[in-house]
C-alpha cells in the first residue's frame, strides 16, 4: 500500500522556535560573507554562494558513512544533494544501504522497483542508464536500492575485485555529474568499503550525544585500512554536527569535544533537531522544496558551500 503523502507544506512554524533557531554566523539570501565566532569559540569567515558552472563533471565521489545508525546520514544525503543541485550542479545520489530508506525519502516505493543498484553490481548485462532515476530536484538523480542490495555483500565475497564492485558500476557516469554522494549503511561491512574504496572523501555526520561519539574512533580506524590497502587518495571531508538541541547542555558539550578532537574537520554548518525533518520523509522531498525558508533548509545550503569550498 501506498504512503499517503501531505498535499502541501503547514504554513504554520510548528516547533522550529523550540528546536530550529539560528546559530551564530548563519547566512541567509542576501547576507554578506563576514567573520563570526560560532557557537563553540572558533573564529571562521562565512562561505559565499559558488559560482555557476559553465560545463559539468569529473565528479567528486563522496561517501557519506558512519557506522552507527540514526545519526542522520540519509538525511544529510538528500538534503546536502538538494543544496548542491540549487547551486547549479549535477547530482547523482547512490542509495547504498539495503533498506532503501534515501530510495523512501525521495518518494521512490522501493520494493516496486525492477532495477536497483543490485542489478548494477551483479548483472554484467544491466547498464547505468536503466537504473538511475530523476527526482523531483532538478539536476539531482537517483540510483536506488531496495532489499535485495543484501544479498550482494554475500554474493560479493567470492568475486574478484569485490571491493571495486561499485567503483566499476558508476565510471560510466562519473563526467556527468559534479558531485556524487553515497549513502552508505550502518555497518563497516563490505558495502560501506565499496563506497570508501571508490570514494575521493568522505563525509561524517555525527549526532550530538554521547554514543555516537564514542564510534567514531572505530571508523577512523577503518578509514586508514582503507586508505592503506585500498584507496590512498581518500580522505575526510569533514564532520557534520546533526540533532544539535541548543536548549540541552549536553549536546553542546558533544559538539564542544567533536571540535576539539577534529578542529577544522568539523563543518560550521549544523544541523538542528526539528519536526520538518520527519515531514520531508512523509513528504518524499528534500527539506529545500518542502519548507526552503526554514533554519533546516539553510543549514544544508551553508554545508553546501562548505563542501564545494573544501
Amino acid at each position: 500500500m501506498d504512503t499517503p503523502r501531505p498535499f502541501a507544506p503547514r504554513p504554520e512554524p510548528l516547533d522550529e522556535d523550540r528546536y530550529g533557531d539560528d546559530h551564530p554566523g548563519d547566512q541567509h539570501p542576501g547576507d554578506e560573507p563576514d567573520a563570526v565566532d560560532d557557537s563553540v569559540g572558533r573564529h571562521r569567515v562565512m562561505v559565499p554562494e559558488p559560482a555557476p558552472l559553465t560545463d559539468h563533471g569529473p565528479a567528486r565521489v563522496i561517501a557519506v558513512a558512519n557506522q552507527k545508525g540514526g545519526v542522520g546520514k540519509t538525511t544529510s544525503t538528500i538534503n546536502l544533494g538538494a543544496a548542491l543541485a540549487e547551486y547549479g550542479r549535477r547530482v547523482l545520489l547512490v542509495d547504498f544501504d539495503p533498506q532503501g530508506a534515501l530510495s523512501v525519502g525521495l518518494g521512490v516505493q522501493a520494493h516496486e522497483l525492477e532495477t536497483t543498484i543490485y542489478n548494477l553490481l551483479m548483472e554484467r548485462a544491466a547498464e547505468i542508464d536503466e537504473v538511475i532515476r530523476p527526482t523531483t530536484v532538478e539536476g539531482m538523480d537517483l540510483l536506488p536500492s531496495n532489499i535485495d542490495l543484501s544479498a550482494a555483500e554475500v554474493q560479493l565475497v567470492t568475486e574478484v575485485g569485490r571491493e571495486q564492485a561499485l567503483g566499476r558500476a558508476i565510471k560510466p557516469v562519473l563526467d556527468r555529474y559534479d558531485v556524487i554522494l553515497i549513502d552508505c549503511q550502518p555497518s563497516l561491512g563490505l558495502l560501506t568499503i565499496n563506497a570508501l574504496a571508490c570514494a575521493d572523501s568522505i563525509l561524517i555526520p555525527l549526532a550530538c550525544e554521547f554514543f555516537s561519539l564514542r564510534g567514531v574512533a572505530l571508523l577512523m580506524d577503518t578509514i586508514d585500512k582503507v586508505t592503506q590497502r585500498l584507496n590512498p587518495d581518500l580522505q575526510i571531508l569533514g564532520i557534520l554536527a546533526t540533532m544539535f538541541d541548543p536548549r540541552t547542555l549536553h549536546t553542546r558539550e558533544v559538539r564542544q569535544r567533536v571540535v576539539e578532537a577534529f578542529g577544522d574537520l568539523v563543518f560550521d554548518a549544523v544541523i538542528n533537531r526539528t519536526v520538518r525533518f520527519p515531514e520531508t520523509t512523509v513528504a518524499g522531498e528534500p527539506i529545500t522544496t518542502w519548507a526552503p525558508t526554514s533554519n533546516g533548509a539553510e543549514a544544508y545550503r551553508m554545508l553546501a558551500r562548505e563542501v564545494l569550498a573544501r
